[in-house]
């Protein structure tokens, strides 16, 4: 029997897909190495790249990049699926929702942290994206035709690794963030992919945070 994978994405399941179909995903760019990816009978979702046979995708890692960079309410993430949640795994189109049928660029807004490189280097490759106008000291808005994990890998080449970053998909409600750690990549992964779970305390524990 060939090898197959289901995706999760925000908390909804895609697939099953088989080879062929990960590998033209990965090809257009809906495929990441951090995609959640379970086969049949796994009852956890794991990063693609874990996979014995998904990781062939990907290549070698970048030893150089620190491992917190993670993707939220976009195609690539999802904390658990929803037959893990306690609903039926229904498939979808994966990788493709009305917010996503937006013809043209998309508008980003990039906020950093920088502590260890200059911003001289990330903000050139800010501006070679597109059209971008820095509103505060570390943050700027960008319009281009690049899409949100490609804007990701090429900005966190200039980062070091006590650098951090925050980049928001305003046409697509998606987001990515870099090197915030685990309690900040929790909290901001709840709150974007299923705010509307949040009970009474929670909302008190963050607007006091």
């Amino acid at each position: 029997m060939s090898a197959s994978w289901t995706i999760s994405v925000g908390g909804r399941v895609y697939g099953p897909y088989n080879l062929d179909q990960m590998r033209a995903f990965h090809a257009e760019g809906r495929l990441a190495d951090h995609s959640l990816v379970a086969r049949p009978g796994e009852a956890q979702f794991y990063p693609a790249h874990q996979d014995s046979d998904l990781a062939l995708l990907f290549g070698d890692p970048d030893e150089s990049l620190p491992e917190e960079i993670e993707e939220v309410a976009g195609e690539e993430t999802g904390a658990e699926s929803l037959a893990t949640a306690g609903h039926p795994a229904t498939p979808h189109r994966f990788g493709r929702s009305e917010q996503d049928a937006i013809d043209g660029p998309s508008h980003y807004v990039i906020i950093a942290d920088m502590k260890s490189r200059s911003i001289t280097g990330l903000e050139e490759e800010i501006f070679n994206m597109g059209p971008a106008h820095r509103f505060m000291p570390q943050s700027w808005v960008l319009t281009s035709e690049a899409s949100l994990n490609t804007i990701r890998t090429r900005l966190v080449q200039k980062l070091g690794k006590i650098d951090s970053l925050f980049i928001v998909d305003a046409a697509r409600d998606k987001a990515a963030w870099f090197n915030f750690g685990p309690e900040n990549d929790s909290r901001v992964r709840r709150m974007w992919s299923r705010p509307q779970e949040f009970s009474g305390t929670e909302r008190r524990t963050i607007k006091r945070a």
